[in-house]
């Protein structure tokens, strides 16, 4: 496949090409079956053995504990906005929430139609460049969960380490660095991402909650948005997303073979320190948007010194085969996303071109 675009988009993503190549060698006939695995019952045995390794091996990846489920889910992180809200909320309980940034806002906004919301730390005055320290966290006592956006993909900042919230039981949305790195599970109640960035295509969310959050919700919840429905039947309630969660199942065959996250995360430094290092090194011509402690390794933010720049910096890394480069419209500027699946190469390359873009308009 010599035509391979540098795919640098924020998701759906980039996708293992080797991933890409299997599910194609067994997309029209899956292992002898005379049929599709999208054409199959999923009450079937051959389906049921996929969704079952793919548990399997996200529990071996992230090292879930036994009394944590693990749940494939539709609808996207942002059903999980509503969702955590509608299942853990008590009466006489807050909903809390780290303020990061944009999706951590949207987060927010859906709980508001819940219950009571508080906000246990906001980094909304340094325009959300940074990741708020442990110190600055207050959660009040009768807090139901404090909610963490992991990595903000917008603003490009990521939590380097998790805080310990006691009791109260810590929610994260991991939906753009899920497996970019090693997870102490049991830090958390619940984790929930989206699958379209880090673990295969759009159209199937991953939540894995702690068992004793699992309750009977103490609002009217429907039938689907409830934790405890997808739990009592191992994610078969309704037909799942059959075709996501095969390909999540390749990612995650992939993840395993390049060594785990562990390995992963050496390999993502790696690219991030291209990446940042080129901007670090530009004199300012380049210009990192998030704060240096908070930077992601996942989604590199960046500015240049006009905001024509940085539309000749779209345009003509588009002719040189750069996809997915342009920051989200509500914040302008630059965006790598460089995620697991983006090779090294591609962030070798974009480093070169950046720095051939400075020589010529430097």
């Amino acid at each position: 496949m010599g035509n391979r675009a540098f795919n640098f988009n924020a998701g759906p993503a980039a996708l293992p090409l080797e991933v890409l190549e299997q599910a194609q060698e067994q997309f029209v006939e899956y292992k002898g079956a005379g049929m599709s695995l999208m054409e199959m019952s999923h009450r079937g045995a051959i389906y049921e053995g996929v969704h079952q390794e793919a548990e399997q091996l996200l529990r071996e990846l992230m090292g879930i504990p036994d009394n944590y489920k693990v749940l494939f889910l539709q609808g996207g992180a942002s059903t999980q906005f509503a969702m955590v809200p509608m299942n853990l909320l008590q009466p006489g309980k807050v909903a809390s929430y780290v303020a990061t940034g944009s999706w951590a806002a949207k987060a927010i906004s859906e709980a508001k139609l819940f219950g009571e919301t508080q906000i246990a730390a906001s980094s909304e005055a340094d325009k959300f460049m940074r990741i708020p320290s442990a110190s600055e966290l207050n959660v009040p006592a009768e807090a139901a969960y404090l909610h963490l956006t992991s990595n903000e993909t917008i603003e490009g900042t990521q939590w380097a380490e998790y805080p310990d919230t006691g009791l109260v039981p810590l929610v994260g949305d991991m939906s753009s660095d899920i497996l970019c790195r090693p997870l102490n599970v049991s830090q958390f109640g619940l984790i929930y991402a989206g699958a379209q960035k880090n673990l295969g295509p759009s159209g199937v969310t991953i939540a894995v909650i702690r068992e004793d959050l699992i309750g009977t919700p103490s609002m009217p919840v429907p039938t689907m948005l409830r934790y405890s429905t997808h739990a009592k039947n191992d994610s078969l309630y309704n037909t799942p997303p059959t075709f996501a969660i095969y390909m999540t199942n390749l990612v995650l065959n992939w993840v395993k073979a390049q060594g785990g996250t562990a390995a992963v995360e050496k390999i993502n430094l790696e690219k991030a320190s291209l990446l940042y290092d080129t901007i670090d090194a530009s004199n300012g011509f380049f210009r990192g948007c998030a704060q240096e402690g908070s930077r992601s390794i996942m989604n590199v933010t960046f500015r240049l010194p006009s905001e024509e720049l940085e539309k000749l910096f779209v345009k003509e890394s588009e002719a040189e085969g750069f996809v997915g480069l342009k920051g989200h419209r509500s914040v302008g500027g630059l965006r790598a996303s460089i995620y697991n699946a983006v090779p090294r190469s591609s962030v070798q390359a974009l480093a070169g071109f950046m720095n051939e873009f400075q020589r010529r308009h430097g």
